[in-house]
């Protein structure tokens, strides 16, 4: 019985463990989440930033070959070859005749070659595998940057609902009570059956947005879930086991549009990318313009082969070789003529690309700027509202119990009190966004590391 009991354990807790990691993918969490601790989880697990991980791989392997075309390179070449007697010539001197080359043959070379002269292609090469790198790593910074503020406003929204789900039930409880008071009132006969069925109706109509609410919380967590690269327990409901440790609430910030400004066009990851790939472009002419001059390299190596005219396959000659070949193309009809050009192009798209985005940065800047401040002033305008709409039903609910007010008076007043409430958090979560918003305009993001 005690095995039972054991086994019984045993297997529920392997069951649990199972539903909390989900059938595949990273561990649920177990615990509440903070802000700093989705972001850290967004930048292991969140898909568009592992996807871009491997974009930095593909431009590291990119850059490694660059880099091949100035260091040196070591080639092995082997041969072994038997020909037909009747294909073999021979001149009729002596008894047997004299063979000029044997049936069988081989031979061997390990050989080193070094680019010593390119027409300026080899030092633009290795000017361009750091600028390949440096770009790479920028892009991955934007896509970071990208990221992390879907989270962040993911992350927003998740408490936002949550808030609203509060405020509507709180309502509700405002409403039942009403309901429940006219009711008593109606039953000492003095309130008249239409304040009863005015109380339902108000009951009846508070019930939708508080549904409206619950399903916007599922969706928002469903959607941070997504964001952090979390694949959904297997055999899950409606409701998802995610919780938050945050909350709503006003963190002040301040700072003038033009220091906005200037901290964005100095640290925006997009600017510095496409001045990296400005700078990629000339190193393309330089290398495109590398192919009007001669190339020379150095070659040395060692062969080992038989001998052509000794009677067996083992006689052997070997030895080294030392020398240089140089190359030069003095007409190709054109091609590298059109490959300069082609670069020279590109070379003036990407300085019009860095005005343009420039100028972007700049509106981005000073809409998310804008947005900013809107949503502090919304905030503060709001500090007090709460308070007044609270202190506004507790009055008219007083004047209603004294006889001197009406049911239609009171609620108004809860209807005041909801609103405020509602306004008030998405106050919050429009400042929260704003912020992250402005944050991303200007630079503020994640530095990357391990990227060189």
């Amino acid at each position: 019985m005690l095995f039972l009991l054991i086994a019984s354990f045993c297997l529920t807790l392997c069951c649990n463990v199972a539903w909390a990691n989900g059938t595949n993918g990273p561990a649920w969490p177990d615990h509440p989440l903070s802000l700093p601790e989705c972001l850290d989880v967004a930048l292991r697990q969140n898909p568009t930033i592992l996807k871009s991980k491997q974009d930095v791989e593909e431009s590291q392997a990119i850059a490694l070959q660059l880099q091949s075309i100035y260091r040196p390179r070591a080639s092995a070449t082997g041969a072994y070859s038997i020909d037909d007697e009747g294909k073999i010539e021979k001149v009729p001197f002596g008894p047997n005749g004299f063979h000029f080359r044997k049936e069988q043959n081989w031979l061997a070379n390990l050989q080193f070659t070094q680019p010593v002269l390119g027409g300026g292609r080899l030092k633009s090469a290795a000017r361009s595998a750091r600028l390949t790198r440096e770009a790479a790593a920028a892009q991955h910074a934007v896509v970071v940057n990208d990221a992390l503020l879907q989270v962040r406003t993911a992350y927003s929204d998740v408490l936002m609902t949550a808030e609203q789900i509060t405020v509507r039930e709180s309502a509700i409880g405002l409403l039942e009570q009403e309901l429940a008071d006219t009711r008593r009132r109606y039953d000492a006969g003095v309130a008249p059956r239409f304040n009863v069925l005015r109380a339902e109706v108000e009951l009846a109509n508070a019930r939708p947005p508080w549904i409206r609410a619950r399903n916007a919380y599922r969706i928002a967590k469903i959607n941070l879930a997504n964001l952090l690269g979390w694949n959904l327990p297997a055999g899950l409901g409606e409701e998802v086991p995610l919780t938050l440790a945050g909350k709503l609430e006003l963190d002040p910030y301040s700072i003038d549009l033009a220091n906005a400004l200037a901290k964005g066009l100095a640290q925006r990851p997009e600017l510095a990318g496409l001045r990296t790939t400005d700078r990629l472009r000339k190193e393309e002419i330089i290398q495109a313009r590398s192919a009007f001059y001669p190339q020379l390299e150095g070659v040395a190596g060692y062969g080992i082969q038989n001998r052509i005219f000794a009677p067996h396959l083992s006689d052997e000659v070997h030895g080294w070789t030392v020398g240089a070949q140089a190359t030069w193309d003095l007409w190709d009809f054109g091609l590298t003529r059109g490959k300069v050009r082609a670069a020279t192009a590109r070379k003036e798209k990407a300085r019009l690309e860095i005005e343009d985005i420039g100028r972007r940065i700049e509106l981005e800047v000073r809409t998310a700027h804008s947005f900013f401040i809107e949503a502090k002033e919304v905030q503060e305008s709001q500090t007090r509202a709460i308070e007044q709409a609270e202190e506004a039903l507790r009055l008219a609910t007083a004047r209603t119990e004294a006889g001197s007010g009406t049911q239609l008076e009171v609620l108004s007043a809860q209807t005041a009190l909801t609103q405020a409430r509602t306004t008030y958090n998405i106050s919050l979560h429009d400042y929260a966004v704003a912020r992250a918003r402005l944050d991303r305009a200007t630079g503020q993001g994640v530095r990357i590391k391990g990227i060189r």
